[in-house]
């Protein structure tokens, strides 16, 4: 028997029983529309404003570089483990510490673009320089 097949067999279940199941729940609930199913719920509150909220792309820039600057600590730890045991047996300082400093370098320039371009700089709202205003005073 081919492996494809099974691999296509996979595929076709994996995709499959979601969406039959799917395809049952919708004919087999209960549908009965009101008003009250269809209004925000704000914790019992009633609702102000609409249901679209801008958020800060700054939020997301600070999730992206934690991501990266996450990945390269996992990735810098087994590294620190290797790098005695691998000096000990003969491998040359240059072999054992270049691939790191050249990861960690290509990892920087992210960095430096983000903080030149004023990704990591929090932008401060003008209720806050206010409130630091009148502080001062």
């Amino acid at each position: 028997m081919n492996p494809w097949i099974a691999i296509g067999a996979l595929a076709v279940m994996g995709v499959g029983i979601p969406l039959g199941m799917m395809a049952v729940s919708a004919i087999l609930r209960p549908s009965v529309p009101e008003q009250g199913k269809s209004a925000i719920y704000e914790s019992g509150e009633i609702p102000t404003g609409t249901t679209r909220i801008r958020f800060n792309i700054q939020y997301y820039m600070v999730a992206l570089l934690f991501v990266i600057f996450d990945i390269e600590t996992v990735l810098i730890f087994p590294w620190t483990v290797i790098y005695r045991s691998a000096l000990e047996s003969g491998v040359g300082l240059g072999k054992v510490l270049f691939p790191m400093l050249l990861f960690i370098g290509i990892l920087t320039m992210p960095l430096v673009w983000a903080w030149r371009n004023g990704a990591v700089e929090w932008v401060k709202s003008p209720r806050a320089t206010s409130r630091k205003v009148e502080g001062e005073s």
